[in-house]
């Protein structure tokens, strides 16, 4: 049983790719067609306007990864993609929470909030928006103990991450995969 909890992982796949309309709903439409689950989504501009990066997070073996990763790379809007070794990434989530919040209650809730270094950006005459980023663990355990006091509406960013170190996702066109920190993929792939 721990074998099988082991080869179904949570893996991080990182993408580029070109910032133009229909770019996304192609590659998600890919996903969709291949019965891959997404976990999280998460994309945004890059360092380049021109450019986004996409994080998605899946579960599945090793195996399916590199399928996904090879299915990627084929795409035309797709500029480069890569699987993130969790251990060798900087990882980190958002989230809101809206928190049912009397005058009485506020005390705690603050307590909470600062014991997680999260931010109070939202005070009205019944609730509390509460602004976290960190591990899904930690932003979980936030979501469990504000549970307590009745969270009304969340919304989570999904996992973004890049890798530690000098190494950077690139563009292919830029920069060959070997050079970004990445081995090209065996011929016959």
């Amino acid at each position: 049983m721990e074998t099988r909890r082991q080869e179904r992982s949570r893996h991080i796949i990182s993408l580029l790719l070109e910032n133009d309309i229909g770019s996304l709903a192609r590659v998600i439409c890919m996903f969709r067609r291949r019965n891959f689950r997404i976990e999280s989504l998460a994309v945004g501009e890059s360092e380049d306007p021109a450019v986004a990066r996409m994080t998605i997070v899946l579960q599945g073996d090793e195996a399916m990864v590199r399928q996904v990763v090879l299915q990627v790379r084929k795409m035309v809007d797709v500029l480069q993609a890569t699987a993130v070794d969790k251990d060798e990434a900087v990882s980190r989530e958002l989230v809101l929470i809206k928190v049912s919040a009397r005058p009485q209650e506020r005390t705690e809730l603050f307590q909470i909030a600062e014991a997680f270094r999260a931010k109070v950006i939202d005070v009205s005459v019944d609730s509390l928006v509460l602004e976290a980023t960190g591990t899904r663990d930690k932003v979980q355990a936030l979501l469990t103990l504000a549970g307590s006091m009745g969270v009304r509406e969340v919304s989570r960013t999904g996992l973004v991450a890049m890798g530690r170190g000098s190494d950077v996702l690139r563009p292919a066109l830029d920069e060959p995969a070997s050079a970004a920190g990445e081995a090209a993929p065996a011929a016959g792939d």
